[in-house]
């Protein structure tokens, strides 16, 4: 059953219990195009305005980390004007984020191999790490070129490049090494459009996270659809596997 009717008014969410940090698969938007005889590209604009609608609401009630996956290391193989298109939207986000993300207080990190992606997008994205240098506030990270496995083997290919020895591996040394270093991990997970799955999103953080899925098609998720994400997480015991 879910937690309330859609028709009905949302309880009010607990502010002091709010989930410090919140990850989101942004999944929907090729098929939220095809119902409206749109090309997917319409569906990943439309997208792209949820997020800065969705980024802007975690930043109001008080989230300090939100996390998206918006390209993941298997969408290369989409068509070509599909991936100029994301990352054409990706270009005009940081374009945005430049201009207003000191005056805003929002701090910007990219998380997954940076490697592939063009020298402009490369600048951008060096340019809103200095920003986010000498800023203050939420922060919000995007994973592009981003696979939870091709993480965990990065980190691990890292630590023996500085020397480590396999019987002195830890778990900290591991985490230290993720793209994700230094940021907590996520306390819910939400994934919209109907699939069931984390599609290898943040393999290694997630390991105690609260999930929620729900139907909405990522284009149509309003901030009201993160407050249901939010008051479930809130009605869970979260005891990370012990008692109390």
């Amino acid at each position: 059953m879910p937690l309330f009717s859609k028709k009905s008014k949302p309880p009010t969410i607990n502010s002091a219990r709010l989930p410090k940090h919140i990850a989101i698969i942004m999944d929907g938007n090729g098929r939220w195009a095809k119902a409206r005889g749109l090309p997917r590209t319409a569906g990943h604009a439309a997208g792209a305005e949820t997020f800065r609608r969705i980024a802007t609401y975690c930043k109001d009630i008080g989230v300090d980390y939100l996390t998206v996956y918006a390209f993941s290391t298997e969408n290369w193989k989409r068509p070509e004007d599909e991936v100029q298109a994301i990352m054409g939207l990706l270009e005009k986000y940081l374009a945005e984020a430049i201009e207003k993300m000191e005056r805003d207080g929002v701090r910007l990190k990219i998380l997954g191999d940076t490697s592939p992606l063009s020298p402009k997008l490369l600048q951008m994205i060096r340019q809103t790490e200095a920003i986010s240098a000498r800023t203050q506030g939420m922060q919000a990270n995007i994973c592009v070129n981003y696979g939870g496995r091709d993480e965990i083997v990065h980190a691990a290919r890292a630590y023996m490049r500085q020397g480590g020895k396999p019987e002195e591996l830890t778990e900290a040394a591991l985490a230290e090494r993720l793209y994700s270093a230094g940021i907590p991990d996520p306390d819910l997970i939400i994934r919209p459009g109907g699939e069931y799955r984390t599609s290898n999103f943040l393999l290694w953080q997630s390991a105690y996270s609260e999930l929620y899925f729900t139907d909405t098609l990522w284009p149509d998720f309003k901030e009201r659809e993160l407050d249901r994400a939010i008051l479930a997480y809130q009605s869970r015991d979260r005891r990370f596997g012990g008692l109390k």
